[in-house]
């Protein structure tokens, strides 16, 4: 044992079962694994399944036997000790249903085992400590969700190596159904997307987008509000293979003020945390929207691996729900700034003020771009179709940055005003003009400067429109 074979996995005729060659060392004294190394493993080709459970079968005598159980959710299989003839058999839904494959399992030898495919063993070398790591946990409501293949069905004719009249079996495993009374698992989700926060300004955008959709169910803060651990509790978020979060606590300077600051840490972290764990159970792909506001603003340009530095709590929010939809194995970070949809917004309130003959004062040392929701709502579109690698991309409009000053002007001059109407002032000078700002005075800090890098989403094929000239067909609209 003092030259272990490498870490190596290989795939076997039933899909998403792998067999994992393990390294064990070991001397005089015994042997040493590493029996699950989340890293090493998903390199070397493991899904990034997320065990939540560890359970250990103890087997006293060589021939005991159990099986065939297909459960709902991944397992990760291995000894501790002794050693066990394993059997497997798909009982998915699908092209695969019925094919099997068995295979032996000692300590440098591991089993992924997807969800749905049936799974037995009977002991070779007693006693066998049989252990798996699973990605959900066991419940009594669980255990209604398995399926079961007889250990002797004919059609799968599994080689048992001591004889089932000769092993040591359950009397509930020898009353399973053979092949042909089986129902196959269902897939856990329905490849239906979900739309979470669809009331808002981009689930509007998006319900426009994929109106003639039929697979796309839209629910709204009535229906599932982030902030509440308990709503929901009837959505079934199992049926989904992809969850778009579109809902956000956005009050920034409410936020700072210790009701709001309660409430985005609800919404942005306790509420994507409850997303994170459903998609993480189901496989789902998790799209998620951030901010510019994970910056302090001091880099000319954001790039997708800056590291966060928010400034006020909204931001520090947001950046911990970034954090948390990582860890998922199929994500998408959509990150953006300064977005603009149908509603009450900062175009629309200028274009109210150039009407009126008002002449506003408006920051002008804080840099960025727009984001129109039908841009982003697009920009999400194509990530979903294309399935570029999982991670975060930048998604706001293209072309030259500008001020918020420059872009009250630009609207008083695409409406038909005088651009120059448009005075500049200090952010600083800004809030201290200020009698009352929303939060009952406490005002949150700003990234000076929110220009997002669109280099890694372009690279994807997409290519958002140039901010004025959306600014434009906007105003027209």
């Amino acid at each position: 044992m003092s030259d272990p074979r490498p870490l190596a996995v290989h795939e076997t005729p039933i899909p998403g079962l792998l067999v994992i060659d393990l390294p064990v060392s070991g001397d005089n004294r015994g042997w040493f694994k590493e029996n699950w190394h989340r890293e090493k493993m998903v390199a070397a080709g493991l899904p990034d399944f997320g065990p939540v459970q560890n359970n250990i079968s103890f087997n006293q005598a060589v021939g005991v036997t159990r099986g065939i159980h297909a459960e709902p959710w991944d397992k990760y299989i291995s000894v501790a000790t002794g050693a066990v003839f394993g059997a497997w058999v798909d009982l998915r839904e699908g092209d695969s249903f019925g094919a099997v494959y068995w295979h032996e399992i000692r300590p440098d030898v591991a089993i992924f085992v997807p969800r749905g495919v049936g799974n037995a063993f009977q002991t070779l070398e007693a006693p066998a400590a049989y252990t798996y790591l699973v990605n959900d946990h066991w419940s009594a409501e669980a255990q209604s969700q398995y399926t079961f293949l007889n250990l002797a069905d004919e059609t799968v004719a599994i080689p048992w190596p001591i004889p089932l009249e000769d092993a040591e079996l359950s009397e509930k495993d020898r009353q399973h159904p053979r092949l042909d009374q089986v129902t196959p698992m269902r897939p856990t989700t329905s490849g239906r997307t979900l739309v979470v926060g669809a009331t808002g300004q981009l689930g509007r955008a998006l319900a426009a987008l994929w109106e003639d959709r039929d697979d796309v169910d839209l629910v709204g803060r009535d229906r599932l509000d982030l902030g509440d651990p308990h709503s929901g509790a009837d959505l079934d978020l199992s049926r989904y293979s992809t969850i778009v979060n579109a809902a956000a606590y956005t009050a920034v300077d409410a936020a700072e003020t210790p009701e709001g600051r309660r409430q985005a840490w609800a919404v942005n972290v306790d509420g994507v945390a409850r997303l994170v764990e459903a998609a993480r159970r189901s496989g789902a792909t998790l799209v998620h929207v951030s901010s510019d506001y994970v910056f302090d603003g001091t880099e000319q340009e954001h790039t997708e691996d800056e590291p966060l530095t928010p400034l006020g709590v909204y931001g520090q929010t947001k950046a911990a729900g970034d954090r948390l939809v990582a860890t998922l194995p199929q994500h998408y970070i959509v990150r953006t700034s300064w977005v603009v949809g149908e509603g009450k917004n900062f175009v629309r309130t200028m274009q109210a003020l150039a009407a009126k003959g008002v002449d506003p004062q408006v920051v002008d040392d804080q840099i960025g771009r727009l984001t129109f929701t039908d841009d982003l709502a697009a920009g999400i579109d194509h990530l979903l179709r294309t399935r570029p690698e999982p991670g975060v991309y930048n998604l706001s409009n293209s072309g030259e940055p500008t001020s918020w000053a420059g872009i009250a002007a630009d609207v008083f001059e695409l409406d038909g005003h005088d651009r120059g109407r448009v005075g500049a002032v200090a952010t600083a000078d800004y809030y201290a003009a200020q009698d009352k700002r929303e939060g009952d005075g406490q005002v949150a800090p700003r990234p000076r400067r929110s220009v997002l890098s669109l280099e890694k989403l372009g690279a994807t094929g997409f290519t958002p429109r140039d901010q004025r000239e959306a600014l434009r067909a906007y105003l027209r609209a």
